[in-house]
């Protein structure tokens, strides 16, 4: 057998000897995971599977966003696509199944890179091996070692106990990305160079932590390649390499999507401080300066130098946070199976290069592999009983509030919390004030108007905030529920405030919002919403006061309101001269409303919230989220780029770059 088919070989079998390990999750359905993140990715890939190929609105969380805002594409379609195409596979087993055959992917990649980049078949299986069974950051991260049962591996914990799929699919490509990378940028090799930007957009499609370590990672790749080999064509082909995964991307990828993301991880994560910035740009610094000196023109360095530089910057970011809250940017101890990674591939390395010495340093490289596996003992004896299967999710408060929501208020938005909250949409299309997570979250007032209705301990107080965003009901649990977070603060503050819709007797009720008219519209007196400021970021009663008299103390004109699909709101509005209609959607730039035939100036209202100037006399209005033009300029960049990258590999230029 030639090295390549063992190459492959070994890979298969890696990826075999994986899927045995974890097998239960293949064929997972519900498990008991339900405060788990997981709900969402679930949820949003039975919206996408229910309305494909490609709605532009998500019309069910946070009042709306667009559908591209909410997460990157590629586990949401794959999850669809299973669900969609195989016969009677729900959107969980479809979802289990989408992030079980990455995770064994991305243990193959380990074997793959390590083999491409040391040189070393023992490396690269005692590395493969490694990262299935051990987390080396659990001997510095205690709170992380005391979470995980029977000691398993991070990556795998996060995966199933907290529902990690789309970070771990990034981080399970990121080797194959590397690894092609690597390849492509030493030589030229047009389908290494392919297959590096098809990886490395895989990385940022299913997640940005996982594009995080992709781009600390490469540029130390590319580093320690023209260090040690001095060739000025490498930059040219790392800079199509990064040109050309953009190219892949370009379609969801667009400047306001990342301009909504940085926003929001203001939500999720604290703010990096000025002094870990200059320890980066120190480290930096004297990282290039000493393997500028060590390894420049030594090509037999390459990999010592990109280890170094990995091990320098992974163990600064996520331990530097863990003892001495260094921060850059997002939370670094997310980054822990990126650092469990790091260590593995350093310490493998420090094994290879003693077990290559004497037969004191042979023992000593055996002791190091000895005593690191026995740590993983109890793990691949009860490997298959982390996956603890519910065969009655109906049973489950989850289920039955949603389930009594949709046969009881279709299409009216609710505001829910928690787990509930979680799998809110797991199951049915029902609008809720919030949403999965804080990404995609365009209008920051009803994130504001979730926790002031959450934490608020009188409840006349947070009817306001109902009204002004549409909430047609508040699910609310006490101590006695099932559910699991337990977010209201005083759950029975709407006891004799609100009349109750439901209630199980199990500390689960449901109370009905105050609203002059249903739907998501009003016509408004137009001077005095827009003689309101807008809302500040922590909000200001005076303002939600006067906003929620507007809507509900108006005109005495309904304006009954209907969803056609997730991209079109039709509204029924009579309007007098000096009013206005609002539709109680999140504001973007996407919205366009006609009336007629004729096109209808649209604006953002002081709660961000949409304002549409129609004439007096009678409307059938139609707003509609159409295509956003960079959108449309990013999918013809990605068509482009694909036929660029056919061309790449097809037509085989015999001159090198």
């Amino acid at each position: 057998m030639t090295k390549k088919t063992w190459l492959v070989a070994d890979s298969v079998l890696v990826f075999a000897l994986t899927a045995a390990l974890i097998w239960p999750l293949f064929k997972a359905k519900y498990l008991d995971k339900w405060a788990s993140i997981e709900s969402t990715f679930i949820a949003d890939a039975r919206f996408l599977k229910d309305h494909w190929p490609h709605p532009r609105w998500q019309p069910l969380w946070y009042t709306g966003t667009r559908f591209d805002y909410v997460y990157p594409p590629a586990l949401r379609y794959g999850t669809a696509a299973l669900a969609r195409w195989y016969p009677g596979m729900l959107p969980v087993r479809a979802y289990h199944l989408y992030v079980a055959f990455f995770y064994c992917v991305g243990i193959a990649g380990v074997y793959l890179m390590t083999r491409i980049l040391s040189g070393s078949r023992a490396s690269a299986w005692l590395a493969a091996a490694a990262t299935a069974l051990l987390s080396p950051c659990f001997l510095f991260l205690v709170d992380f070692r005391n979470d995980s049962w029977i000691r398993v591996p991070q990556r795998l914990g996060v995966l199933i106990r907290y529902g990690e799929g789309p970070h771990m699919t990034a981080l399970a490509l990121l080797p194959l990305a590397l690894a092609a990378s690597w390849v492509a940028i030493r030589e030229w090799r047009p389908g290494a160079l392919a297959a590096a930007a098809i990886f490395s957009a895989g990385v940022v499609s299913n997640n940005f932590y996982g594009a995080t370590s992709l781009a600390l990672w490469f540029p130390l790749l590319l580093w320690s390649l023209w260090i040690t080999h001095q060739e000025i064509r490498m930059m040219w082909r790392a800079a199509a390499i990064a040109a050309l995964a953009y190219g892949l991307t370009a379609f969801w990828l667009t400047p306001s999507y990342i301009q909504i993301t940085t926003l929001n991880l203001k939500l999720v994560a604290e703010e990096g401080n000025l002094w870990s910035r200059w320890v980066v740009l120190a480290a930096g610094v004297l990282f290039v300066a000493g393997t500028d000196r060590w390894a420049r023109g030594r090509r037999e360095r390459a990999y010592p130098v990109m280890l170094a530089g990995i091990f320098l910057f992974f163990t600064l970011n996520v331990l530097g946070n863990h003892f001495l809250n260094f921060r850059v940017i997002g939370e670094p101890a997310r980054l822990a199976p990126e650092l469990d990674l790091v260590l593995i591939l350093v310490v493998v390395e420090v094994v290879r290069r003693l077990w290559a010495g004497t037969t004191p340093r042979k023992a000593a490289a055996l002791a190091i592999v000895l005593v690191s596996f026995s740590t993983s003992l109890k793990f691949v004896r009860r490997a298959w009983h982390i996956y603890i299967r519910d065969p009655n999710p109906q049973e489950r408060v989850e289920y039955k509030i949603t389930d009594w929501v949709a046969r009881n208020l279709p299409g009216q938005r609710v505001m829910a919390t928690g787990s509930v909250r979680f799998w809110y949409n797991a199951w049915h299309d029902l609008p809720q004030l919030g949403g999965g997570s804080e990404q995609g979250l365009i209008n920051s007032h009803p994130n504001l108007a979730y926790l002031k209705v959450a934490i608020e301990e009188e409840g006349r107080r947070t009817v306001p905030w109902l009204q002004s965003f549409g909430v047609d009901a508040v699910i609310t649990h006490d101590k006695n529920s099932k559910e699991i977070y337990h977010d209201f603060v005083r759950p029975e503050k709407f006891t004799g405030v609100l009349p109750v819709l439901y209630d199980d007797r199990e500390g689960n009720v449901i109370y009905r919002t105050p609203r002059r008219y249903p739907g998501l519209a009003r016509v408004v007196d137009r001077a005095r919403l827009e003689a309101l400021p807008p809302m500040p970021r922590d909000g200001d009663e005076r303002i939600l006061q006067a906003y929620a008299d507007l809507l509900e103390k108006g005109p005495d004109s309904p304006a009954p309101s209907e969803w056609e699909g997730t991209d079109v709101l039709r509204i029924q509005a009579r309007v007098e001269a000096g009013q206005a209609v609002v539709a109680l959607a999140a504001y973007d730039p996407g919205w366009r409303a006609y009336s007629g035939g004729a096109k209808l100036a649209v604006r953002k209202d002081a709660m961000g919230q949409i304002l549409i100037d129609a004439p007096p006399g009678e409307h059938d209005l139609k707003l509609v989220f159409e295509l956003p033009l960079e959108n449309a300029v990013g999918r013809a960049i990605s068509i482009l780029t694909v036929l660029a990258m056919i061309a790449l590999i097809v037509r085989r230029p015999e001159v090198k770059v």
